[in-house]
């Protein structure tokens, strides 16, 4: 278990004893709380909002029920949460997306830097660095020096344009001075299809769509994204220790509400997410899906948003990305 893991565990567990004293008791949600998913059912984002929702309600004393807003990467929803009272009652759990989306979209009816109360950065989601299993490499350096030799002719894969895994290679491309191509999927699934069949060199896949097919021995696991080792592979070591330091580029899932929340409901609405990460049934899931459960305080969060949206921003100006 990473360190990461185990602080935000340990500081879920130690909220339960905090609960119902001070400002969190003089707030409770009068009507079922609506928690907005920017993207389509099933997805990651979904399926944290879904295993939130039900620990969630629970704490808090009403339903919390999980609305889908797909649509303009995530706009939508986070425009409609932009809209809704300030009362507790309309949250959002958005991805990575949230700190990309200012850099990208143009004509926005908010300002994602203004919009905004965070509550708590809950998951984050670590990447693997894969390759074909008859690429010739078996650690990074080795694969920089293979494909600095076929500068131009190489490509590689991800979820969409933008995505994480987009902005994870564009990091190691940038770091790494690689020139490879990139193939943007509609998702991670055929991308790694892709990977399978040799059609492209790399990705960056989640560990919950990737870590199975390199235990057999389908694709080869070179890094993974986190400044730490994950406890399912031991044995592969984290990007930054493999020459590239300080690199880290994750998923990860947060929670927000409207701007202008009252301290009151702010820490409240935190108590309910840590409460959730707390239980096992969530835990158990999660472990499943290679997600570390964080738990962060609005504080922290809020700075965490901000040092991302300005991160992501430079990195989306360096590599030149652009959506249609």
């Amino acid at each position: 278990m990473t360190t990461l893991t185990r602080r935000a565990l340990a500081g879920a567990l130690l909220a339960t004893p905090f609960l119902g004293r001070g400002a969190l008791a003089q707030w409770a949600p009068t009507r079922p709380i609506r928690m907005l998913a920017p993207y389509p059912p099933g997805g990651g984002v979904d399926t944290t909002s879904r295993l939130l929702a039900t620990p969630m309600g629970a704490f808090l004393g009403q339903p919390v029920v999980v609305e889908n807003r797909a649509g303009a990467g995530g706009s939508i929803a986070a425009a409609d949460l932009a809209r809704s009272a300030p009362d507790g009652h309309t949250i959002m759990i958005d991805a990575l997306a949230h700190t990309v989306n200012p850099s990208l979209l143009r004509n926005l009816s908010f300002d994602y830097a203004t919009a905004f109360t965070p509550i708590s950065q809950v998951v984050v989601l670590p990447q693997l660095l894969v390759v074909n299993k008859n690429v010739p490499v078996n650690s990074l350096a080795e694969f920089v020096t293979w494909a600095k030799a076929r500068q131009g002719t190489l490509s590689y894969g991800s979820s969409g344009n933008a995505t994480a895994a987009h902005l994870a290679s564009a990091l190691f491309l940038s770091r790494a001075g690689l020139d490879i191509q990139h193939v943007p999927y509609r998702g991670g699934t055929p991308a790694l299809q892709d990977l399978l069949g040799g059609n492209i060199t790399f990705v960056f896949g989640t560990v919950s769509s990737s870590l199975q097919l390199a235990r057999d021995g389908a694709i080869k696991p070179l890094a993974v994204s986190t400044t730490q080792r994950l406890a399912a592979l031991p044995d592969v070591p984290t990007v930054a220790e493999q020459g590239f330091p300080g690199y880290e580029l994750n998923e990860w899932n947060g929670l927000y509400a409207p701007a202008g929340l009252t301290p009151a409901i702010t820490e409240r609405l935190h108590a309910a997410a840590l409460h959730a990460l707390a239980d096992a049934t969530v835990r158990a899931r999660l472990d499943t899906l290679g997600a570390l459960p964080v738990g962060t305080s609005p504080a922290e969060f809020a700075k965490y948003v901000a040092d991302q949206r300005a991160l992501m921003g430079q990195l989306v100006r360096d590599a030149k990305i652009e959506v249609g």
